[in-house]
């Protein structure tokens, strides 16, 4: 069983009411595993139904460091310090992917994560190494995360979003 992740309002990757954003919806298939489903529209190609890379980078990026996030009420939020990524074979836009973050070693604040795209037949076509960093002490203990959004949302919210 599958428990979903909050969304925000505005992140690019996350985000429900961004209008240019890749509305990307994460589960925590289990305890350091986050995957996202996910089919692209055109408007992200770099070439002819081919995603652009920096949008491959964005959703490796948050999916490596959703998979250090408990999703409870209490968020663990981290940066990346640094993203290697490998640009295994096109990855298509209009077809289906599957986006997958997986937590690695946690060694004080910081910690590493592995993150990849698949076809819809499973082939590995984009991976990355993220290096993470907690976000630093006291940045977040004052913002309200329900106003920005950051909340579990129903299908049927997002259905209407």
């Amino acid at each position: 069983m599958t428990t979903r992740q909050p969304n925000s309002r505005y992140c690019f990757v996350c985000g429900v009411t961004n209008p240019v954003g890749l509305h990307l919806h994460f589960d925590s298939a289990q305890p350091g595993e986050v995957i996202a489903e996910v089919t692209l529209p055109e408007h992200f190609q770099g070439y002819p139904g081919i995603t652009h890379g920096g949008i491959i980078a964005a959703m490796l990026d948050e999916v490596a460091g959703r998979a250090h996030m408990d999703s409870g009420s209490d968020p663990r939020f981290m940066f990346t310090a640094s993203l290697k990524v490998r640009y295994r074979k096109n990855v298509p836009t209009g077809q289906p992917l599957r986006v997958v973050g997986t937590a690695g070693e946690r060694k004080g604040r910081m910690a590493e994560a592995h993150s990849a795209i698949y076809a819809e037949d499973g082939t590995l076509l984009a991976d990355a190494v993220a290096v993470l960093v907690d976000v630093p002490d006291g940045m977040i203990e004052n913002v309200d995360l329900e106003s920005l959004g950051w909340r579990v949302y129903t299908d049927e919210e997002l259905e209407q979003v």
